[in-house]
């Protein structure tokens, strides 16, 4: 029996048990004469009893989100989702809109200075961690030092030459290049504090961090893990925000990759929250007034890679071609589902330097055409190879519709379907021979679609990391460089610079930019507090915000 069910099975006996040992109902006795009654004292007061305590309030979540590590540092994946309740960083970025774009966490104030290249932030006083060790000046460091060594998202710090502690309460970052340090620090991945003893174990120890552990600064630890089954998670009674009568003081967390399954358990009332439903059941919970459901933009969007050192795709008028000839609209009712809307470039929606003014290819087929005959390729005349990831089952809706409507235009279009890993391999080990196109899912490691998106997707160097068009323009590189380095002292001007990028990319069309995900929650009225941060997408639910329904 997993201990949290033992913990309220046992609280339940303990109830019964106890309501079991009162008294048990009798017959009034028959009245004694006068005579025959003995003078008696006054009965004693009963003795005071105390109120048992309340049942602890357990918050149940069905998640799809597995465990790559505990290790917070190494953290580069889905368990960021359960990282973010049990660590801190120095701030937190709120959602698009916000009239603060940040929040402060351990951090109480920040401020740059040299054009963006220093960065001095004050720390929270107080603050402790899990194992209550004092949250300082060199935690910090140590925490930032180690994410630069060796990180999961190591490469957000590239531009710190050096962190130090000023005092017990003050850290400096002296950077190499002007960079937003606040929205670095506030990355989803690479910026957790974490206590220093925990650090010094985790080196010490590889399998320190194996069974199950939390040395953060968060509103819960872990108490127990059991690997694909489930976590359980406890207030830290001695967080700095302190809690309320309203908090959860447990949170189970079940580990349940099916989707349908996890509609069964919120249905049935087993669980309170859910991470996936199927999204052809997502209309039944639209209209229930038992449920709220929330559609709301993503971190994610799809591109498609044209390989741009193959002919005829070295040539600019057959990609236009091409991304003319590509049926957005029905790519996103028949891969999405619905739940997307049509990229502008590579940078989702709502996420900077996203800009309404950056342009979009339309479907229109006799536009295609012409192109072609333009470029010397009148009634198309050549094949593609199209890859996608066998896992993803939104590219194996969406990619054969790119199939039948090249075939529309006399472009013969393989499809297949290969794992990611593979496709990856691929594409890096002989680029001149590698697909023609490459679809890929992809969202910034952090709030910057623009040093990430824009650098990591299409920027050229001799040995590229994601640029897997292997498109190489200099003005656009140049524009880019320009564009980061004006972030922090200008940026209207980088916003300007970005757009000015951002229409270079969808003129030269090194890549297809299909649409921008959409993110679903489906939130019973019995929980309440639920609110939607696009910024952290793994991340569906942050505990500390979420109390039961009054």
């Amino acid at each position: 029996m997993k201990r949290f069910t033992l913990f309220v099975s046992l609280f339940v006996a303990l109830s019964v048990v106890l309501s079991a040992c009162g008294p048990a109902a009798t017959e009034a006795p028959a009245a004694e004469s006068p005579a025959e009654q003995p003078a008696t004292e006054a009965p004693a007061e009963p003795e005071p009893t105390e109120a048992p305590p309340p049942a602890p309030k357990v918050l149940k979540i069905a998640n799809t989100a597995n465990i790559t590590t505990w290790d917070p540092i190494a953290s580069f994946s889905t368990e960021a989702a359960y990282m973010a309740n049990s660590y801190e960083q120095l701030l937190r970025i709120n959602p698009p809109g916000s009239a603060e774009q940040y929040t402060p966490l351990l951090a109480t104030s920040w401020e740059s200075s040299e054009g963006g290249k220093v960065w001095t932030f004050k720390l929270r006083e107080g603050v402790k961690f899990h194992d209550g060790e004092a949250m300082n000046a060199d935690a910090v460091v140590k925490s930032i030092d180690a994410a630069r060594e060796r990180g999961g998202a190591s490469f957000i710090w590239w531009m710190v030459d050096s962190v130090e502690a000023v005092d017990d309460l003050t850290v400096k970052f002296n950077l190499s290049a002007s960079a937003p340090m606040d929205l670095i620090a506030s990355s989803l991945y690479a910026a957790w504090i974490v206590s220093p003893k925990a650090l010094e174990a985790g080196a010490a120890d590889e399998n320190f961090w194996a069974d199950g552990k939390s040395y953060g600064t968060g509103p819960y630890f872990v108490e127990s893990y059991v690997p694909d089954q489930e976590i359980v998670f406890q207030q830290f009674p001695e967080y700095w925000g302190g809690f309320t009568d309203s908090n959860y003081d447990t949170v189970l967390v079940q580990i349940v990759p099916e989707a349908l399954t996890q509609q069964q358990m919120l249905e049935a009332g087993d669980v309170d929250l859910v991470t996936r439903v199927p999204v052809e059941n997502y209309a039944s919970f639209q209209n229930n007034p038992d449920y709220t459901y929330y559609e709301e933009p993503s971190f994610f969007n799809y591109v498609g890679y044209f390989n741009t050192l193959r002919p005829p795709l070295d040539n600019v008028k057959v990609r236009q071609a091409l991304s003319y000839a590509i049926p957005y609209e029905d790519i996103i009712k028949i891969g999405a589902k619905g739940l997307g809307t049509q990229s502008r470039g590579p940078v989702p929606a709502g996420v900077w330097p996203w800009s309404p003014d950056v342009p979009q290819y339309t479907y229109d087929i006799e536009k295609a055409k012409a192109l072609l005959t333009e470029a010397g390729f009148e009634g198309g005349g050549f094949s593609m190879r199209i890859t996608y990831a066998a896992e993803n089952d939104t590219e194996a809706a969406f990619v054969p519709l790119i199939k039948d409507s090249f075939a529309q235009i006399g472009v013969d279009a393989t499809v297949e379907a290969i794992g990611f890993s593979q496709q990856w391999e691929e594409a890096k080990s002989d680029p001149a021979n590698a697909q023609d196109m490459f679809i890929v899912l992809y969202w910034p490691t952090y709030s910057d679609a623009g040093s990430d998106n824009l650098w990591s997707l299409f920027y050229y160097t001799e040995k590229p990391f994601f640029n897997l068009s292997y498109w190489n323009n200099p003005t656009y590189n140049a524009t880019l460089d320009e564009a980061i380095g004006l972030t922090v002292t200008d940026p209207a001007a980088s916003q300007a610079k970005y757009v000015e990028a951002m229409k270079l990319l969808v003129d030269e069309a090194p890549g297809v930019f299909f649409f921008d995900t959409k993110a679903v929650f489906i939130i019973p009225n019995r929980v309440q507090g639920f609110s939607y941060n696009l910024n952290y997408p793994f991340v569906q639910y942050f505990f500390y915000e979420l109390s039961p329904a009054e």
